[in-house]
């Protein structure tokens, strides 16, 4: 679930990538590109992971990133940037579930991981 709902809000990060470069706003865009699809590509990692150990801290990177692009999107609401643009709404929801997921994917993994260290 988490890994299709970061792959779908990456492909909006693209389209929202393009849009502010076509209104020139070309290191915004850089940064937003990088952190938006940086929570995919460290979900889809975690998906290897070679121990829980492992699997928390590329969830707690993809968690950073997250946060950032979060940031960044309320920094965009302006007629200048993003306000105008169609798909908006839809980063602004879906990162705060993105987050919201991955904090809970995370905080259920220390736990489980405390849990095995206690056996």
């Amino acid at each position: 679930m988490i890994l299709n709902r970061s792959f779908n809000y990456s492909k909006k990060v693209l389209d929202s990538y393009f849009y502010l470069r076509d209104k020139g706003h070309f290191r915004l865009a850089d940064q937003f590109v990088g952190a938006g699809t940086s929570i995919g590509a460290n979900i889809e990692e975690a998906q290897a992971a070679h121990s829980k150990l492992d699997l928390i801290s590329k969830l707690t990177i993809a968690n950073k990133e997250a946060r950032e692009s979060r940031y960044l999107i309320r920094l965009f609401d302006r007629k200048e940037l993003l306000s105008s643009f169609p798909e908006k709404e839809f980063l602004t929801k879906e990162i705060d579930e993105i987050i919201l997921i991955l904090n809970s994917i995370i905080k259920k993994s220390r736990e489980s991981l405390k849990n095995q260290r206690k056996n």
